[in-house]
This record gives structure tokens, C-alpha cells and sequence, in this order.
């Protein structure tokens, strides 16, 4: 079987039961048990209807080289990385976040919840899973035990916030069918808030809309019931919940740029002079807001791997993402869409300020949003715009792909990990603006 169809920059990935099936699983499970080399490894799922028979055969193929597994049963995926950390063992989260329901896939990472890709363990792991496939493994079976880790986990969520700093707010929260609708409930048990979830019931088919909350059509119905409520804010979950998106009282969309400049705000009001991560398709205001607030702001690739890796590097306390992953410290230097709710919802209470006020001083540029086109040779088509570019004077630079700064707006082109496709984001100081500056991009490399 061809393993490059499903193993991907950071997990592997594929639909069931054509690309990724039992065999296939037991077979990564063999993999990434020797690649780990330790006596026991962690293992949970999302909601999709193949996760349990994946998630057993996978159990089988890690018990069948000498080592244990202990599933954790249904869980969101930034609870696996909680676990690994508290309990010091690698993972196997199995969930293909917002794809669609014909999907499934597993993330992978080590003890501290350390992540694996490609260049940190994954090649290895698919090297070992193409040798299973053709020889399954046949020892004695290892033990397989349960554990409940969701008290800790709560608990843990909470030590983000002083929970009697906490007031009574109206919440929407649209889990989507996902994973949400399993942990939000968990997580608010107590609180003095008021929680609406929408589509709580756990249903890997997505009967209701796609859990992909980066679509503005599946923020549809949540921004509707935040108006038809007088709910103070929204939260869009995505299938795995590792990824929230805040909705203001007036049913707009916060981007993650912006998510992240907040949040940045408020822990730097707790940790002055703190480090604070973003990635390189961030909003310039995120910098300029760290600054304006003490912190030191590190500029990185796009991408769980590096992030995590420069996090553990600087000591930064946390790290935010456009794409809605934001990561903390005292996560183990993991992501989670939860505690970022959670951070909100007391900075709220705290300052007593509705959402779309305390953003506002925050959201100052235009952006285009990532725009994909298909190129014959990505990576070529970049290298040729950089040195064009470097030649007439622009200042350039290749952290991940190409950044073109011209002062007042800037651009960065990244060759996509899997597919033929540039990825562009645009930023400039207004919507007509951000307009025609895609346009000046897009002919930059059309026909090549």
C-alpha cells in the first residue's frame, strides 16, 4: 500500500476505509510503539464512527511489540497533549480535525507531549509502518487498561484562571457535533456562566454543518443565536476541539490574529516582560501589541512542530496561530482552544468590557485571508518571485516561504506541505487596499 497518500507534515491522515483502515492502523500502531520505544503509550478518539475499530486495531498492532496501551477513552485532541504531559507518555490522538466525515487520522507525540512531523519522527514512523504492513507483528499481546484522566484535565483547564475573578456571562458555544459538545459541558460544570451548546451531540457525520469553523457559512447558526440570546460571546469549535474562534455580542468573527493579540494582552498584565510567540501570517498588530504591553514578541514558522520547539527554546508563556491554535506554556507547550476560552472569559469579567470593545483597539489592518491557487512547481515559483524581489530592492526574507515587507503592507507566499499550491496572505492598512495588493501578487506568478 502507498503510505505518502496519508502521512502528512504533522499527522497522518486519510479516508476510511480506502486509505486508512484496521490494517493500516495496526500497523502504525507497531510503528510508532518501537519509533517511541518506552513500556506504555496513550490513546483516545474523537467521535468518528471508524474511531473505535481504528483506535483497537492500532491498540493490537502496539501490544503486539511488547508495549502497553492505555486508552483514554473519548477525548479532544489537546486533552491527549495534556496527558502525555501529566503522565509522561507518548500519544495517539485519533481524529482528522475538520474534515469531512468520510476521515480519520492520527496525531502522534511523545512524552510531554513533545510533537512529532515529519522532521521530528514521522518519516521514521511511516518507514516502520510500510514494514508492518508487509509483516505484521506477532508477539504476545501487552496489556491494554482504561484510565479517566477528565477530572485532571478540567482542573487543569482551570489553573489558567482566578475562578473568583469569574462573573456571570451569557455563552454560545457551537461544538458542531464535535468533540465540544463532550468537553465544554465538562469544563463549565460550576462556572458562573450561562452555556447554550449548539449541536451537542456527539456525531462523527456532521448531520448539522462541517466542523470547520474557518468557513464563515458554519458560523452561521451560532452568530444567529448569539443575536437571538443577547449572548455576550460565541465559541466555534472545531471536530477535535483543539481550535475555538470567538464571535463578539454583535455576531462578528474575531480572526485568529486578533484572538491571539487579546489574549497576549492579558497574560502579559499577570507575567510582565514575558516572551509571546507568532507565526509569520499573523497581523502586524500582534507584534505592535505585545510590545505596547511589555512582552517580547518571536516571530515563527507556521506549524505545531516549530512553534512548540521555539516555545520550549525562548520560555515564551504562549504562542498564537492565525489558524486558531493558540499554545501555552504550562500546556507543555501545547495548544488548546479551551483554556484560550477560558482566558477570555475571565479577562471579561475582569475588565467588565464586552468583546467587540476590548478587540476593537486590537484589529487595525485589513487582511485577505489565505488565498490557494494551483502552481506546476510551488516551491520553483516562490524561489523565482524572492529573487525578483530581493533584485528591485523589497525586503524579503524566507522563514517559511517567501515575506515581502513593503512598509505599509506586506505578503507571504508558502508552497503548500501536501498538495500543488501556493498559499498567500495579504495585509494592508484597508479592505481596498488588501484588494488590489492580491491582485499585484497573483499576477506575479500567474501562468507559472
Amino acid at each position: 500500500m502507498d503510505t505518502s497518500a496519508i502521512f502528512k507534515a504533522y499527522d497522518v491522515r486519510g479516508t476510511y476505509p480506502d486509505q486508512l483502515n484496521e490494517d493500516v492502523a495496526r500497523a502504525v500502531g507497531s510503528a510508532f510503539a518501537t519509533f517511541a520505544s518506552v513500556s506504555t503509550i496513550l490513546m483516545a478518539r474523537d467521535m468518528r464512527p471508524s474511531g473505535p475499530s481504528l483506535s483497537q486495531a492500532f491498540a493490537e498492532g502496539a501490544r503486539a511489540v511488547g508495549v502497553a496501551v492505555t486508552d483514554l477513552g473519548l477525548a479532544s485532541t489537546d486533552f491527549i497533549y495534556f496527558a502525555a504531559g501529566y503522565l509522561d507518555a507518548p500519544g495517539a490522538m485519533f481524529t482528522a480535525s475538520h474534515n469531512p466525515a468520510k476521515y480519520n487520522g492520527i496525531k502522534l507525540c511523545l512524552a510531554g507531549a513533545k510533537p512529532i512531523g515529519v522532521e521530528t519522527g514521522l518519516a521514521q514512523i511511516e518507514e516502520l509502518t510500510k514494514k508492518f504492513l508487509k509483516e505484521p507483528a506477532t508477539g504476545d499481546l501487552a496489556p491494554l487498561t482504561t484510565r479517566d484522566l477528565m477530572d485532571e484535565w478540567v482542573s487543569h483547564v482551570h489553573s489558567f484562571i482566578d475562578l473568583s475573578k469569574l462573573r456571570p456571562l451569557k455563552v454560545v458555544a457551537d461544538t458542531a457535533n464535535g468533540m465540544g459538545g463532550f468537553v465544554v459541558p465538562k469544563v463549565f460544570k460550576g462556572l458562573p456562566f450561562s452555556v447554550d451548546i449548539l449541536f451537542e451531540e456527539l456525531d462523527g457525520t456532521f448531520p448539522n454543518h462541517p466542523a470547520d469553523p474557518l468557513n464563515p457559512a458554519n458560523l452561521v447558526d451560532l452568530q444567529r443565536q448569539i443575536k437571538e440570546e443577547g449572548a455576550d460571546i460565541g465559541l466555534a469549535f472545531d471536530g477535535d476541539a483543539d481550535r475555538v474562534f470567538l464571535i463578539d455580542e454583535k455576531g462578528h468573527s474575531i480572526s485568529g490574529s486578533t484572538t491571539t493579540a487579546l489574549v497576549a494582552k492579558a497574560l502579559l498584565a499577570k507575567n510582565p516582560g514575558a516572551t509571546i510567540l507568532y507565526n509569520l501570517i499573523c497581523s502586524k498588530a500582534v507584534p505592535e501589541v505585545i510590545l505596547e504591553n511589555g512582552g517580547v514578541p518571536v516571530r515563527t514558522r507556521v506549524g505545531h512542530s516549530f512553534i512548540k520547539k521555539v516555545m520550549a527554546d525562548t520560555n515564551a508563556i504562549f504562542g498564537g496561530e492565525h489558524s486558531g491554535h493558540y499554545y501555552y506554556r504550562d500546556n507543555y507547550h501545547a495548544d488548546s482552544g479551551i483554556i484560550t476560552a477560558m482566558i477570555v472569559l475571565e479577562l471579561m469579567s475582569i475588565t467588565g468590557q464586552t468583546l467587540s470593545d476590548l478587540v476593537a483597539p486590537l484589529v487595525r489592518y485589513a487582511d485577505s485571508g489565505e488565498i490557494n491557487s494551483k502552481v506546476e512547481d510551488p516551491h520553483a515559483t516562490v524561489k523565482r518571485i524572492t529573487a525578483m524581489l530581493a533584485k528591485s530592492g523589497v525586503k524579503v526574507d524566507e522563514l517559511d516561504g517567501l515575506t515581502a515587507d513593503y512598509g505599509d503592507w506586506w505578503f507571504n507566499l508558502r508552497p503548500s506541505n501536501t498538495e500543488p499550491l501556493l498559499r498567500l496572505n495579504v495585509e494592508a492598512a484597508n479592505a481596498e487596499l488588501c484588494d488590489e495588493h492580491v491582485h499585484e501578487v497573483l499576477d506575479m506568478f500567474k501562468g507559472a
